[in-house]
C-alpha cells in the first residue's frame, strides 16, 4: 500500500506501537515492583510469626510453639549460632547460615527463593529468624501478565492500522468526490459550486479552496468566449469590404483596385497581428520605450494633433503602446466630426494619455460597455475598444471611457523608472 494513505496508515501503526512498547514496560516494570513487594510481605510476616513463639526457658531459647511441618521447611531459627528449629535444605543451608551469622535483618536471592533474616532481641542471646518465600509464583504471574500484555498490544496495533486506514479511506474517499465533481463542473457545469459556507474543517477549507478553483476557470472560459467574439467581431468588417470590392469587381468586369484590396488586407493582418499580441502578451519587468515614438507609429501620418511632454518614457514595451493608442485614435478618426488630438499628463508615478475628438462621444448609460464586443457607436472597422481591454489587462494599463459630451478614452501606463 503506498502513497498518502500507505503513509499515513503507517506512522499510525508506528505511533501506536511505540505507545504500546511503553505501555507494556511501564505495566511490566510496574507489576514486578507490586510482586517483589508482596513477596518481602510476605517473608516479612512468616518471620514475625515465628519470632512471636520464640522465649527463653531455664537461660536456653526454646519456642513456645512447636510449628508445622510446612513451616519448619520455610522457616528456621538461629540461636548463638545454633540451629534450634527447621530443617535447612542442603541447597540454601550455606546461605542460611551465613545470614545466621550475621546481627541485623537483611534479604538475600537463592534461585527462585527469596530469603529474609530477622534478628530477635533476646538478653544475652543472639537470635536469628531467617524464612524463605518462593517466587515461582510471582514469576510465573509477571510472565503470564506481559504474555498478556503483549497479545493485547498487539491487537490494538493492528486495531489501530485498521481503523486508520478506514478512516483515511473514508476521507480520500470524499476528496476523490469533490475533485471529481469539480473537475466535471469545470467542463461541463462551470457555474455550480460547493457552497459549503464557512470552513469548519479540512474539508470545508477544501470546498472552499475547489469554489475558488472553478471560479478561476469559469473566468478563463469566460475569457476565451470573450476573445473568440472580439475575433469574430473585429474580423468580419474588413473581410466584408475585400468580399464586397471583389463582387464589385465581378460584376463590372473591371479589375480590383490593389489599393482598396492592400489597404484591407494591412487592416487585417493589423487586426490578427493585435489580438494575438493581446492574447499571450506579458509584461516583462525592464521594458520601457518612448511614448512620442509609439504614439507616431499608432497615428501612421493621420491627421492627429499631438501634445505631449518633452520627455515622457512609460515602462511597457514599444508594440503594446502602438496596439493600444492604435484602435483607440482608429475609433476616434471614424467618430470625430473635424478634429482628432491625444494629449499625455504625468501623474505621481503613472502618465496619463488622453485621445480625444470632436465627435458626439460616449452615451453615459452606455459608458461601462463600450469595451465590450459588438457594441459600437457607429459603422466602420477598426481593432476595436474590447481588443483594447484585452491589451490594457494584459500589460498592467488602466483605460476607461469617459462621458464629457465628446470622444474622450483615458489611458493611464505606468512611468518608467529613472535609471540609478
Amino acid at each position: 500500500m503506498t502513497g498518502f494513505r500507505g503513509r499515513v496508515v503507517a506512522l499510525t501503526v508506528l505511533i501506536a506501537t511505540a505507545v504500546v512498547a511503553i505501555l507494556v514496560v511501564v505495566s511490566h516494570v510496574l507489576l514486578s515492583r507490586v510482586t517483589d513487594a508482596d513477596a518481602h510481605d510476605l517473608a516479612h510476616t512468616r518471620a514475625e510469626a515465628v519470632a512471636a513463639n520464640v522465649t527463653t526457658v531455664g537461660g536456653r531459647v526454646v519456642l513456645t510453639e512447636n510449628t508445622s511441618e510446612a513451616l519448619d521447611k520455610v522457616a528456621w531459627v538461629y540461636a548463638d549460632g545454633r540451629l534450634i528449629d527447621g530443617n535447612v535444605p542442603a541447597s540454601v543451608v550455606e546461605r542460611v547460615e551465613a545470614l545466621a551469622g550475621s546481627r541485623r535483618s537483611q534479604t538475600a536471592a537463592v534461585g527462585n527463593y527469596l530469603l529474609y533474616a530477622q534478628e530477635v532481641p533476646i538478653d544475652g542471646h543472639h537470635v536469628m529468624v531467617i524464612v524463605r518465600v518462593d517466587l515461582t509464583p510471582y514469576e510465573t504471574s509477571e510472565q503470564h501478565s506481559l504474555t498478556l500484555s503483549l497479545i493485547l498490544g498487539g491487537l490494538t496495533i493492528l486495531l489501530a492500522g485498521g481503523v486508520a486506514h478506514l478512516v483515511v479511506r473514508r476521507a480520500l474517499r470524499v476528496v476523490h468526490e469533490m475533485a471529481a465533481l469539480a473537475d466535471d463542473w469545470g467542463h461541463h457545469e462551470p457555474g455550480r459550486r460547493f457552497n459549503l459556507g464557512v470552513p469548519r474543517d479540512e474539508f470545508g477549507e477544501l470546498g472552499r479552496t475547489l469554489d475558488h478553483l472553478l471560479e478561476r476557470v469559469e473566468a478563463a472560459l469566460a475569457d476565451e468566449r470573450r476573445l473568440t467574439d472580439e475575433i469574430a467581431h473585429e474580423l468580419r468588417t474588413p473581410l466584408t469590404v475585400l468580399r464586397g470590392e471583389a463582387q464589385l469587381a465581378q460584376l463590372s468586369g473591371e479589375p480590383v483596385a490593389p489599393e482598396a484590396v492592400l489597404s484591407e488586407v494591412d487592416r487585417l493582418n493589423a487586426a490578427i497581428t493585435t489580438i494575438l499580441r493581446a492574447a499571450r502578451a506579458r509584461s516583462d519587468a525592464g521594458t520601457r520605450c518612448d511614448l512620442r515614438s509609439a504614439a507616431r507609429q499608432a497615428i501612421a501620418g493621420r491627421a492627429v494633433e499631438v501634445a505631449f511632454p518633452a520627455k515622457a518614457e512609460v515602462a511597457v514595451a514599444a508594440d503594446v503602446a502602438v496596439s493600444l493608442l492604435s484602435p483607440l485614435l482608429e475609433n476616434g478618426l471614424r467618430h470625430a466630426r473635424s478634429r482628432v488630438w491625444i494629449t499625455a499628463r504625468i501623474q505621481g508615478e503613472a502618465i496619463v494619455v488622453d485621445v480625444l475628438d470632436d465627435g458626439p462621444g460616449f452615451d453615459p448609460a452606455e459608458v461601462d460597455r463600450v469595451f465590450e464586443a459588438g457594441v459600437t457607436g457607429g459603422g466602420g472597422y477598426g481593432l476595436g475598444l474590447p481588443v483594447v481591454r484585452r491589451i490594457a489587462a494584459s500589460a498592467g494599463v488602466e483605460v476607461r471611457a469617459i462621458a464629457d459630451g465628446r470622444g474622450h478614452v483615458e489611458v493611464t501606463l505606468p512611468a518608467a523608472l529613472a535609471a540609478t
